[in-house]
């Protein structure tokens, strides 16, 4: 078919689409549509080139469709009725519209027309995210200007999509590669789509948690921060101060904190990236983008960490013990590229294992119908009689998270039985043990075994826990003197709050608070287990 006699049947066919597209009230709308889609509303019908032949489009409100048109065929010809198979995409996985236009080098006028440009959000394997493109071929003006206004109207549509966002970039994580990433594969999936972005380099530590005390926000949609935990979990607690101030509630006690007023897109630059992991079960830099593009949100549990009835930090999750030591080494060598640190840390903290003697007091997890209802009003207190639990002992280490944690070391998460937002935390005990059978739980989180599987392993669901260290950190370590690299001081302990080190002397009493923020990603509830595998140890 000539390319003139297309153009014909587009101009003819148009015509006949927009009379399917507002039909007489009552009347039957008539379309090769599959049965699920017979009751959608059809809003614009034509022809359009797709691939290599021509096919019959129909966008409705839910979906786009097309259709080979294929010559008369005889009655039950299988082969020709495969070649005809409808094949459609929904409009919520359009990031982008464009004309496509033929542009020849060093042209100044506009180019040919030669149809419609469609960037789509396409969902790979292991929850990865992709960015692709489908072209729509025509070369009317008047037909493509049509359907280009119609997408642009459906696109602006989508109120949960970000139109500005406010983005805070760490130079310093990881590699120091952040910087690098976001111009190169974060910065032109947001032009594409559309949406403004005001960049914030962070030059020293604590710079997030004083620019978003004083920003003004309330021009933005949501806040994003490329770089790794520590860092992402700086902003979060940066937004719930922010929360905090805005609803004039002192942080001394919150028993009921301020949820954060924007939502928070992470996108994983660093050496772990445990939350974008369990956001999305992938630390994907492009499929974290997606997401934020998409403005697909879901409400995130979050822990406050007091002592003394002052606040120290809103987190996510916390180690004590081995966990906190092992960071604490970290810290002392950042001079070493994050692999080596990471191994040489880990190696040392088990050379120098030892158990802390403490007290645990918690609050079992109460799912309870009226516990749920409290629960989606945020608060975290009841009126029944609070039956707090409390064990003593020497433990190796004590980990209180409110999510998964995955990571490429712990692929099923350090704590695999913790969701999202369900509303509570699990606390898990290592009491003391030999070296190697503390290996062999270590080993365990990077195999598909149950890494809880240990006589001395003790796990619980929790909704508050109070630790109490009742031992100097160096009382009974008759070595200091050989070992002046400590890195915490004489009367403190060493906590690994997402990533950052803490320094407390004396007990951490730890809140979990449902749904307290709000981060850019999809349900990880039906997200396949992984197959890495790790050699650290």
């Amino acid at each position: 078919m000539s390319r003139g006699r297309r153009r014909g049947r587009v101009s003819a066919l148009e015509g006949g689409g927009e009379e399917d597209a507002r039909p007489a009230a009552g009347a039957p709308v008539q379309s090769r549509q599959q049965p699920g889609a017979a009751a959608e509303q059809i809003l614009l019908r034509g022809i359009f080139e797709i691939g290599r032949g021509s096919c019959d489009v129909v966008l409705s409100k839910r979906a786009l469709r097309w259709r080979p048109i294929l010559p008369e065929r005889p009655a039950g010809d299988s082969k020709l009725d495969l070649l005809c198979k409808e094949e459609f995409i929904e409009l919520k996985d359009i990031i982008s519209v464009k004309l496509k236009r033929r542009c020849f080098a060093e042209q100044q006028r506009i180019g040919t027309l030669l149809g419609i440009t469609l960037f789509i959000c396409l969902k790979k394997e292991q929850n990865k995210l992709k960015d692709s493109t489908i072209d729509l071929i025509n070369l009317s003006e008047d037909h493509c200007d049509l359907w280009f206004r119609e997408f642009k109207k459906i696109l602006a549509g989508f109120s949960n999509r970000p139109k500005s966002l406010k983005v805070l970039l760490n130079p310093q994580s990881h590699k120091k590669e952040a910087t690098q990433l976001y111009c190169k594969k974060v910065e032109p999936l947001l032009k594409l789509a559309g949406i403004k972005t005001d960049v914030t380099i962070t030059e020293y530590e604590g710079h997030a948690v004083s620019l978003l005390k004083e920003c003004e926000l309330q021009g933005f949609d949501g806040v994003v921060c490329v770089g790794g935990d520590g860092f992402a979990s700086e902003v979060a607690h940066a937004l719930l101060l922010r929360a905090q101030k805005n609803a004039g509630m002192e942080t001394d006690c919150l028993l009921t904190p301020a949820r954060a007023q924007l939502p928070l897109g992470v996108i994983p630059a660093g050496s772990t990236n445990v939350l974008a992991h369990s956001l999305h079960g992938i630390p994907h830099v492009v499929t974290a983008t997606l997401h934020i593009i998409m403005g697909q949100v879901q409400p995130v549990d979050v822990c406050t960490f007091s002592t003394t009835g002052k606040l120290l930090r809103f987190g996510f999750s916390a180690m004590f013990g081995f966990g906190g030591r092992t960071l604490a080494l970290a810290e002392k060598y950042r001079w070493m590229s994050p692999s080596q640190r990471r191994d040489f840390a880990v190696l040392t903290a088990l050379a120098k294992l030892r158990p802390e003697d403490c007290e645990i007091s918690f609050l079992p997890f109460n799912n309870s119908q009226d516990l749920q209802e409290r629960r989606v009003q945020g608060s975290t207190k009841s009126g029944y009689n609070d039956q707090w639990h409390v064990i003593q002992g020497q433990f190796l280490n004590v980990s209180i998270m409110a999510i998964p944690c995955l990571c490429s070391v712990a692929p099923r998460g350090l704590a695999p039985n913790t969701r999202l937002n369900n509303g509570s935390m699990a606390l898990i005990i290592a009491r003391n043990t030999s070296r190697p059978e503390f290996i062999k739980h270590l080993k365990r989180y990077a195999s598909v075994k149950n890494q809880f599987n240990f006589p001395f392993v003790e796990t619980y669901t929790v909704e508050e826990v109070k630790l109490h260290p009742r031992n100097n950190t160096n009382e009974h370590n008759p070595e200091k003197e050989d070992e002046p690299h400590e890195p915490f001081t004489e009367n403190s302990f060493p906590w690994n709050i997402d990533g950052d080190l803490m320094e407390v002397p004396s007990e951490v009493h730890v809140r979990l608070h449902p749904g307290l923020i709000s981060l850019y990603g999809g349900s990880m509830e039906e997200m396949n287990d992984s197959k890495a595998t790790c050699n650290c140890l």
